[in-house]
């Protein structure tokens, strides 16, 4: 089992023992979304705004506008923390201060290049379409150059993370079980609904089979 080293960085403090270390864990959890919430600084304010992303091995790649400040800013100062966090339950309990919810979520630390070669941009730009929905760049057209040269791909390499998990019920004190107040877990999962096709597709296009795929496994 391959864990990234614990350091005042990533060490989790508070819960520690829903902490993991563990690289597989980590990759699994990243590998269930497609959005993660970058920070940075710009004038001097701590920023921290979504981003789609997708990940390589040890690598997770953004990208945005060449005039985006985020990607600016954090080129500019070569590193930045990325966390990806998935929603699971809300856990309703006896008490409001032992209210909480179960979720996973994953905090990396590392370093980040900007990609220049114009084929591997493209290919990141596949695989970030893809995490999103499965097959769907190979159903578009090829990107256009002026498009590509708008474009900044940044490559963060992970170079410590840690994760933490919340999968357990209500946590009350002792003496509030007794009480008749309803207590337990409420279920959180994202859905996806019947697509809703573009007002300029003709009437009578089909609905590609990856997305309607896609539909099925998550709905």
């Amino acid at each position: 089992m391959k864990e990234y080293e614990k350091s005042k960085l990533n060490r989790v403090k508070r819960g520690a023992n829903r902490a993991t270390y563990d690289v597989e864990k980590i990759n699994t959890i990243l590998d269930a979304g497609f959005l993660c919430y970058v920070g940075y600084i710009y004038d001097g304010k701590p920023i921290t705004i979504p981003m789609a992303y997708s990940r390589r091995e040890d690598k997770v790649y953004i990208h945005g506008s060449t005039a985006n400040r985020m990607l600016l800013s954090i080129l500019e100062s070569g590193k930045t923390s990325i966390t990806v966090m998935h929603l699971d339950g809300l856990v309703l309990a006896r008490s409001g201060l032992h209210h909480s919810v179960n979720y996973r979520s994953v905090t990396m630390f590392g370093s980040l290049k900007k990609i220049e070669e114009d084929s591997e941009k493209t290919e990141i730009l596949k695989w970030i379409v893809n995490q999103m929905v499965p097959n769907q760049w190979e159903s578009l057209r090829p990107m256009y150059q002026k498009e590509l040269d708008r474009t900044i791909v940044v490559e963060f390499t992970i170079e410590t993370a840690s994760a933490k998990v919340r999968d357990v019920g209500v946590a009350d004190e002792p003496e509030d079980y007794e009480l008749p107040i309803w207590a337990g877990i409420v279920p959180i999962k994202q859905v996806a609904k019947y697509p809703i096709a573009d007002d300029g597709l003709p009437k009578k296009m089909e609905i590609p089979k990856h997305v309607l795929d896609y539909y099925d496994q998550n709905k």
